[in-house]
């Protein structure tokens, strides 16, 4: 673009003698309406045939909620069609837009827009846009957009063949997305079908339900209605490993020692330090199972620290609730300073494994074992209690370790591919839409 003119950096060869765009406001060129909730307290209106589209849901195929026509009447609720333009005007992902994928009926938090301009170029466009709108009038103090606010934003537009020219090629890139983002799907729904079957799951309802004696007896008098003779042995099973009998049961405190980390603050942290380090709010925000990169470091004396040995699993200690704080990794080298707030548990079981298995097959018993409302903490002494179950053969367990690592690597090559398709379209629409000047 030269001389401040509205004519995008790159532009297809068929309009390169187009000229300018020309700026509109959104409200002059579309008609917009937001719709209603009907009254929850009316079962009559819901669970008919009708998809209630709320904010969180204006990009899905399916919601999770669906109206009757009595439901529609009776309320402020509007149909929308496949195809419209719809603006998440509050809630979570306030500033969000999306072309709806069904035909439905929409609430009060969201706006849709229609007209003879195309939607999908205008959709890429507020997409383009989201940060600055967020920062102008959310963040700026609004709290939440308006369909006034929608209305008054400026947008740049072509003539109608390159608008449609622009989506098309935008679209197809969403495609393609889209396409890489349903493998990541499967990946994720392999590995978590994988991890089911790779370790025992006790029958039928599972180990978190022996609650007490008379749970146990239930679940005993049902075992032989399933496949599996005894619930130390996984379903599925390497075939060099197929005879070597049951899995090894013990409580945890049996197989492993403990400790705890030692405190290292937000403000101990530095870019540049010459001691890597692990803290816990850091297993919930980056760290999966095996811990082989480390993210921050600090300048804090390893004397004054607790230091990881190579094999080393670790659980937070303290967290917001009890599930979340069920989540173990494996630390693979040594000298790592190993924060407050952290489980350090030491055993002579491959931790890869028990990281894995303590993720899956135990994640709802460490969780039972949590205790506390607005924080929930996790001792070591209640660790120690935790029935596990383990092959007693190494090999075993390395070749379980290796196979799910090697499963979790496909799934960050998949998110990394994703992430760059998504900065390559950002980059490209940053190119087919004119800079203008914000206000």
């Amino acid at each position: 673009m030269s001389n401040n003119k509205l004519i995008p950096e790159i532009r297809f060869p068929e309009f390169k003698n187009e000229g300018e765009w020309e700026k509109k406001v959104i409200g002059d060129v579309f008609t917009s309406f937001s719709g209603g909730t009907p009254s929850t307290s009316e079962r009559e209106f819901y669970s008919g045939k009708i998809p209630f589209i709320r904010s969180a849901e204006i990009n899905r195929e399916r919601t999770e909620l669906f109206i009757t026509e009595e439901g529609l009447k009776n309320s402020s609720a509007k149909l929308v069609d496949k195809g419209d333009l719809l603006v998440a005007l509050y809630g979570a992902n306030s500033g969000d837009s999306a072309i709806s994928k069904i035909n439905g009926a929409i609430n009060q938090a969201i706006l849709c827009l229609q007209s003879d301009y195309s939607n999908a170029f205008t959709y890429n466009f507020l997409t383009l846009k989201k940060d600055w709108i967020v920062s102008k009038f959310i963040q700026g103090g609004q709290g939440n957009l308006s369909g006034d606010i929608v209305k008054s934003i400026t947008v740049p537009f072509p003539k109608k063949k390159e608008q449609q020219k622009i989506a098309t090629c935008l679209s197809s890139l969403d495609e393609v997305i889209a396409a890489h983002s349903q493998k990541l799907d499967l990946l994720k729904d392999h590995k978590k079908g994988l991890m089911q079957n790779l370790f025992p799951q006790m029958s039928g309802t599972g180990f978190s339900g022996l609650k007490d004696e008379q749970d146990n007896e239930k679940i005993l008098s049902i075992k032989q209605s399933f496949k599996s003779c005894s619930d130390n042995i996984p379903k599925y099973r390497f075939k060099e490993f197929e005879n070597d009998g049951e899995w090894m049961e013990k409580k945890l405190g049996e197989v492993a020692n403990f400790q705890k980390g030692k405190g290292i603050s937000k403000a101990d942290i530095v870019e540049n330090g010459n001691l890597p380090c692990i803290r816990y709010g850091e297993l919930y925000t980056h760290y999966k199972e095996t811990i082989d990169t480390i993210k921050s470091f600090t300048n804090l004396s390893a004397d004054e620290l607790v230091l990881s040995e190579a094999n080393d699993v670790i659980i937070p200690a303290s967290g917001e609730t009890q599930i979340d704080i069920a989540t173990a990794s494996c630390v693979l080298k040594r000298g790592i300073a190993l924060g407050g707030d952290l489980n350090i548990i030491r055993t002579e079981i491959d931790g890869v494994f028990l990281a894995y298995y303590l993720n899956s097959a135990k994640k709802t018993d460490i969780a039972q074992l949590a205790q506390g409302i607005s924080v929930v903490h996790l001792y070591p002494s209640q660790l120690q209690t935790l029935s596990i179950s383990f092959p007693q053969n190494p090999q075993e367990q390395q070749k379980i370790a290796t196979c799910l690592s090697s499963l979790d690597a496909l799934i960050t090559a998949q998110k990394e591919k994703i992430e760059q398709l998504k900065l390559h379209k950002k980059g490209l629409m940053q190119g087919l839409f004119p800079k203008i000047n914000d206000k």
